[in-house]
């Protein structure tokens, strides 16, 4: 069993790291304030190909895999998440279901622009009465002729208000079990009856605008249909493991920048006349916040090579998620306390990361949604 890292995935981290360090970390506090991320950002991330990681070379993209993807989203997340989870999005809940379900049609129209960061990619599922049970989703999609008529309303649409094209989930069978009868389909966002509506005022990862999209009478043709009319659900869950692994790296991310910078404060913030890092209390704080997210790490990684070998990964996402979460907000806490009053100000970056820390255990599955997928593969499969 090797744990290092290929020669080509150290030069991928360098190379995130690298922009993290010099393009995303001058710019995250202001990212934050002013609910926007610079547009050049962008631009400097379709340069490094970080738009299609994971999509395959014949498409334009990287076909670097998900454990390259899990790399770079911690790096990019350790300088700003409101960045990360954009790429994150864009790479895991996007790109990869049009690779892996769309036809050579679907790919040729969409993976290149995705790739090159054209167009960015949004993925809508979730409902104001949909959350955790996504399967009780009320958007409708109808057969009219040959085609589809699509209304309802998504929630929670990460990079919604950026997006050149949706991965949208809808009813198309509503005399079925509620999961039977979903299906996906390709919406571009230029297609007349796609409206954006209110953008959250969110308490951390501002930058990452976070929308509302109603679809009002939208038609749709036959090759919108992602994959199977009425097979929307498992491709749903299918990409929301990657999702996971994805949500997990940025948490890793969030969570080493807290390591650090209570490492550099701790040296510096003195009291009794000596270094606070002198104190067991401060070295305990600290080694235990290493050894949470060094674990966690190992588990992300684990479900990123599982997802590139094309083995199921669910428990493992869901394990990885679980703890990368857990890590990251323990971090977020722990690095609070160290820097005391001033860390609850913002002549710190430590409040921001507080606050980016806290989703990470919400989306993309809460906690409890990540306890009960393993829990029932257990039951199902065994330990």
């Amino acid at each position: 069993m090797d744990f290092a890292l290929t020669e080509e995935l150290e030069a991928v981290k360098a190379t995130a790291h690298e922009f993290a360090e010099h393009e995303l970390l001058p710019r995250a506090t202001q990212h934050d304030r002013d609910a926007h991320i610079e547009p050049a950002v962008f631009q400097k991330m379709a340069e490094l190909g970080f738009w299609g990681l994971t999509v395959p070379e014949e498409y334009g993209g990287a076909a670097l895999g998900n454990l390259a993807l899990s790399i770079v989203l911690e790096e990019l997340n350790w300088g700003c998440a409101a960045t990360g989870v954009t790429v994150s999005v864009h790479n895991s809940l996007v790109c990869s279901p049009i690779t892996k379900y769309g036809t050579a049609e679907q790919k040729k129209r969409w993976l290149p622009k995705l790739a090159s960061g054209e167009i960015l990619g949004a993925y809508c599922l979730t409902e104001p009465n949909s959350g955790s049970d996504a399967a009780a989703l009320k958007t409708r999609a109808e057969k009219v002729g040959s085609d589809w008529v699509l209304n309802g309303t998504k929630v929670w649409v990460t990079t919604g208000s950026l997006a050149g094209v949706l991965i949208v989930y809808a009813r198309t069978d509503p005399t079925v079990h509620k999961a039977k009868g979903i299906t996906a389909f390709i919406v571009p966002t230029s297609t007349p009856g796609v409206t954006i509506g209110k953008k959250e005022l969110k308490c951390g990862i501002r930058g990452s605008p976070a929308v509302e999209i109603i679809f009002e009478n939208v038609k749709l043709g036959a090759d919108a249909v992602l994959a199977e009319v009425h097979r929307g659900f498992p491709i749903a869950l299918d990409t929301l493991d990657g999702g996971r692994i994805g949500i997990a790296s940025q948490a890793i991310g969030i969570g080493r920048a807290c390591l650090e910078a209570s490492i550099k404060y701790s040296k510096e913030r003195e009291q009794f006349k000596k270094p606070i890092a002198e104190f067991q209390a401060v070295q305990w704080k600290l080694a235990d916040m290493a050894a949470k997210l060094d674990a966690a790490r190992l588990l992300v990684h684990r479900a990123a090579w599982l997802r590139d070998h094309g083995r199921p990964c669910g428990r493992e996402a869901a394990m990885a998620k679980l703890l990368a979460s857990q890590a990251c907000n323990y971090a977020a806490d722990e690095c609070l306390q160290i820097h005391g009053g001033a860390g609850y100000t913002d002549h710190f970056t430590v409040e921001r990361l507080f606050r980016d820390a806290r989703i990470t255990e919400i989306y993309e599955g809460a906690t409890d949604i990540q306890r009960l997928v393993i829990a029932r593969s257990l039951l199902t499969t065994g330990a």
